[in-house]
């Protein structure tokens, strides 16, 4: 199942803020039905008749006026007061010192994610345990991005040499979408984010298999080892990192384990064989802007490519 909805909060983290809303909202429909009321009280007693004098003016009404001025402070505070405890609740201050354990990187258009404790890195798509309260530190590696997941908790800004810091939890198992809040380019809305969050047997499964070495080069033969070849000759190494190939290399998503993800191009297409080569044969007709090019492959070079990248599980 998927959420992605502020209106369902699938954390204690969320659930403060879906109070905040139905607190802020309720207050502004009763100041608003109480306005409409006066207003239409006035427009009735208060409209103009035939041949009426010319009405008295009045120049002050200390009480009124107070009134006037306290009742909409005293809202403002009640406010104010409820949405620091929402604050509070829903983004808790860390330990000093206190290690993260998950570091997400926005970059434009993509995310990626370092698991420290495991020597792991993934891309767009961030696992966790269900049940557990991670501690995240945010970078940028270009320009301001925004982390949102509505179903887990509050934003986060992604400022370039600024982390910070925020805590990512789920209380149930799914898959839960998000997206950059902050405008940050031509593909910003492009920038999409799933948290898959797993019971704890599942989660341990899938950072064993990211640990595991997937084939930097394909020895199967057949269309995978062309692609393998490829990717090398192609310029591929100089922006992918593959496990076996090319190591700490940063411009685009790690593809060690790129066959094993649900989604391509930062979520925008789902991850089969065939729309693998739609992305291939012309990146920029599936996420125009992206900073992947169009390299004008054939049709041989598109399929050899695909079998590689494919074996990367």
């Amino acid at each position: 199942m998927q959420h992605g909805s502020v209106l369902n909060p699938s954390s204690a983290l969320a659930t403060p803020i879906w109070h905040l809303f139905w607190i802020v909202g309720t207050v502004m429909a009763v100041v608003f039905a109480l306005v409409t009321i006066l207003v239409l009280l006035a427009c009735i007693r208060f409209r103009s008749k035939k041949d009426a004098p010319t009405p008295q003016q009045r120049y002050g009404r200390a009480k009124l006026e107070i009134a006037w001025t306290v009742a909409p402070f005293l809202v403002l505070l009640f406010i104010f007061v409820v949405t620091i405890r929402a604050m509070q609740a829903s983004d808790p201050t860390p330990s000093p010192g206190e290690q993260p354990d998950l570091v997400i990187i926005a970059h434009q258009w993509w995310w990626e994610a370092h698991y420290p404790g495991a020597n792991v890195i993934a891309a767009n798509e961030i696992h966790i345990p269900v049940g557990e309260r991670w501690l995240v530190r945010l970078e940028s590696a270009d320009v301001i991005h925004d982390w949102w997941v509505a179903a887990l908790g509050p934003k986060m800004d992604a400022i370039p040499g600024h982390p910070n810091f925020f805590w990512l939890e789920a209380d149930s198992i799914g898959h839960y979408s998000g997206t950059c809040a902050e405008y940050c380019g031509a593909e910003h809305a492009g920038m999409r984010i799933l948290v898959i969050a797993q019971s704890a047997n599942q989660f341990a499964a899938w950072e064993k298999l990211q640990r595991e070495q997937a084939p930097g080069a394909s020895n199967g033969g057949g269309d995978a080892e062309e692609g393998a070849k490829l990717f090398q000759q192609l310029t591929c190494a100089s922006c992918h990192a593959i496990t076996g190939i090319s190591e700490n290399v940063q411009v685009g998503p790690d593809l060690t384990h790129v066959a094993g993800r649900e989604t391509l191009a930062a979520g925008v297409i789902e991850n089969s064989p065939e729309n693998l080569k739609r992305w291939l044969m012309n990146p920029q007709a599936v996420k125009p802007g992206s900073n992947m090019p169009n390299f004008e492959l054939t049709v041989k070079q598109v399929d050899d490519l695909a079998a590689y990248l494919e074996t990367l599980k």
